[in-house]
């Protein structure tokens, strides 16, 4: 057999092979394929299930809502979508008035899903790549309130419980959802007030000066309580506030101080922030305070009041 016949035989013999290879996506590594990676899930059910392992509640509470419409809308299992099946998800989202931030989260948890299945080998392409987001506006200096405002909620709260609620809310800047999680034993004394050691989003712990005169007020609304109990606990029992009851302690207070805003927990975090920077606090002070992941996040205050601007420099 001449050399010619046997190269000829072996051409063939890898395009009839190749084709019971699978379709590698030109971004994945050439290592990662279907004759290598052990099989992660045997269908959709299971890589949700390894998708949303290890997640917040809150967080898998919001994508499992997320993927579920998705799934009621696409009627199909995630090895059949194709790129227009997002894009016809994306348009119907119009026809529920969301708001583009919403619409955002929404496809943003699509997109999570889906590039994670294809990271595992699961899906041989990540079709989610590209589908385009929605820019939503960024309204955040529609929920920044003054030093005035602050002071008003603050002052129109008469039960001492909420009272420090409030206080602790805008000193520390922490998130609700740390506020009711927060222990006796996470604070410790210092020479001028003391600490708070927070365990917040993302599993990071970071801790917070506590300055006077909250620190005091921290210690004497303590009382005999022991180390381990909650430090907001319901008036019945020992059991810890949720949210939604610091949510309704806020609404009330900003109310009756004559605040005609949808007032949130989270816009006293805001409010510390702004107030923070705007009185020169250092950009990864704050950033480390608040346990933002990155610089950016805390960089947005910055543009809430800016110090400077053109429209300064004209005349008419």
């Amino acid at each position: 057999m001449s050399n010619t016949s046997i190269e000829k035989r072996m051409i063939n013999a890898i395009i009839l092979h190749s084709q019971d290879l699978p379709i590698k996506d030109s971004s994945t590594p050439q290592l990662q394929t279907a004759n290598i990676l052990p099989r992660q899930a045997d269908n959709d059910e299971q890589l949700i299930g390894l998708w949303l392992h290890g997640k917040s509640k809150h967080t898998q509470r919001y994508y499992k809502s997320d993927t579920d419409k998705f799934f009621k809308f696409t009627n199909k299992q995630l090895r059949q979508l194709i790129l227009s099946d997002l894009q016809k998800f994306s348009d119907s989202l119009n026809n529920e008035k969301l708001t583009d931030g919403s619409k955002r989260r929404v496809l943003s948890s699509i997109k999570s899903l889906i590039s994670f299945a294809h990271r595992l080998g699961y899906l041989p392409f990540d079709i989610s790549r590209h589908l385009i987001l929605p820019i939503p506006k960024d309204t955040l200096a529609e929920r920044i309130l003054s030093e005035n405002e602050v002071r008003r909620i603050i002052e129109a709260e008469n039960c001492p419980r909420n009272k420090l609620i409030l206080k602790t809310l805008f000193i520390t800047g922490i998130r609700v959802s740390e506020l009711c999680s927060l222990k006796w034993k996470d604070l410790k004394e210092r020479k001028d007030g003391g600490q708070v050691t927070i365990y917040g989003k993302g599993s990071k712990t970071r801790v917070v000066l506590i300055p006077e005169p909250l620190w005091s007020d921290l210690l004497t609304f303590k009382n005999n309580c022991s180390d381990e109990s909650s430090i907001f606990r319901g008036r019945k029992n020992s059991q810890q506030l949720n949210p939604v009851t610091i949510l309704r302690i806020v609404r009330k207070a900003s109310q009756k101080a004559g605040i005609k805003k949808n007032v949130s927990p989270h816009w006293f975090r805001h409010a510390h922030s702004s107030l923070a920077i705007e009185n020169k606090a250092p950009l990864h002070v704050v950033q480390a305070s608040l346990g933002h992941s990155s610089i950016q996040t805390t960089s947005r205050y910055l543009h809430v009041k800016p110090d400077d601007c053109s429209s300064k420099y004209l005349k008419i």
